[in-house]
């Protein structure tokens, strides 16, 4: 039996110290709006449909740290996204609040880091 939900893919909810401030570098950094706010909980939208991101306060946070190092608190997921140009889209990205991770694995991916610490990738398209 199918589900109805397979290959539907709605929304991600990240935990982070500041929910507010890190809705708003999301909604900064993609283009997206705000939807809906309240105490402990942002929620950032590419449309009224989705998908989405909800930010939610999470105390005793701690950011994770790449790469990923024994003991530390790993990464567990992390966001990828694509852009015509990698130096351009770093630049708007730092300007926003992120910072460049001094390990970059790839030539044509930059992995930065939110200002919650959050790891996340800018992959150039190649076209």
């Amino acid at each position: 039996m199918r589900s109805r939900t397979a290959g539907m893919w709605w929304g991600t909810t990240i935990e982070a110290p500041d929910p507010a401030a890190l809705a708003r570098f999301y909604a900064s950094l993609l283009g997206w709006v705000i939807g809906h706010e309240e105490p402990g909980t942002s929620i950032v939208a590419a449309s009224p449909q989705g998908p989405f991101f909800v930010f939610q306060q999470a105390d005793g946070y701690r950011p994770p740290v790449w790469p990923p190092a024994t003991g530390e608190q790993r990464p567990m997921m992390h966001f990828d996204f694509q852009v015509g140009d990698l130096a351009s889209a770093v630049t708007e990205a730092v300007e926003l609040g992120a910072t460049v991770a001094e390990f970059q694995p790839q030539e044509h991916v930059r992995v930065l880091f939110d200002p919650a610490g959050h790891p996340f990738c800018l992959c150039f398209d190649g076209e």
